[in-house]
């Protein structure tokens, strides 16, 4: 029994360091890179740059509640459309000063983006779920702020998955599907506003 008991370990190791080079390896390599972990190197890409700037609009909770309004604001440039769109969700969920509020709830942070297609899969921290204060309009508001920010700054993205954790989730709060893309909702979102001086 021992024998073949070590033959069975001797057998399942390659399949395990081969399936855990695939998912760790070489899918992340195929559609975009953890946002934990620096692109690449590259002759013609590289990862977002403190020197170099664009300029993006980045959304907000607007006067009435109940709709968003943008600002353009500087982030950092990067080649590839992943680590742009990495940097663009960076700036929108840091903190804010008054008298911009922000619908993201304290603490989310990006743990990986991926682009496939035109859809984005962005993958936030659990405080996105955990410090959420609930309520359809507060759902929507904070579900429209990453699809608006990632849709209205890089035509190639026309649909954002929410995932949490790690995990798809059905919902954020209890009232908005989280479960497929979601494409921007112009009723939620004001004109552009003027840039902050």
């Amino acid at each position: 029994m021992t024998a073949r008991r070590a033959l069975i370990v001797a057998g399942v190791i390659p399949v395990v360091v081969a399936v855990g080079w695939a998912l760790f390896v070489t899918l992340p390599g195929r559609v975009g890179t953890p946002a934990s972990q620096p692109p690449a190197p590259s002759a013609q890409a590289g990862p977002a740059t403190a020197d170099r700037k664009i300029k993006a609009r980045l959304f907000y909770v607007a006067d009435d509640g109940r709709t968003l309004t943008s600002l353009e604001q500087d982030v950092a440039f990067a080649e590839r459309p992943v680590d742009q769109a990495k940097a663009i969700v960076t700036a929108q969920l840091a903190p804010v000063a008054e008298p911009l509020v922000s619908a993201i709830p304290a603490g989310t942070t990006l743990r990986a983006l991926f682009i496939t297609g035109g859809e984005a899969y962005v993958d936030l921290s659990r405080e996105l779920a955990a410090n959420h204060p609930g309520g359809t309009m507060h759902e929507r508001l904070t579900v429209e702020t990453i699809v608006s920010a990632l849709t209205a700054n890089l035509p190639a993205v026309t649909s954002v998955q929410l995932l949490v954790d790690g995990k798809e989730l059905e919902t954020l709060a209890g009232h908005i599907n989280l479960s497929r893309p979601m494409v921007p909702n112009d009723a939620i979102r004001q004109p552009p506003a003027e840039p902050a001086p």
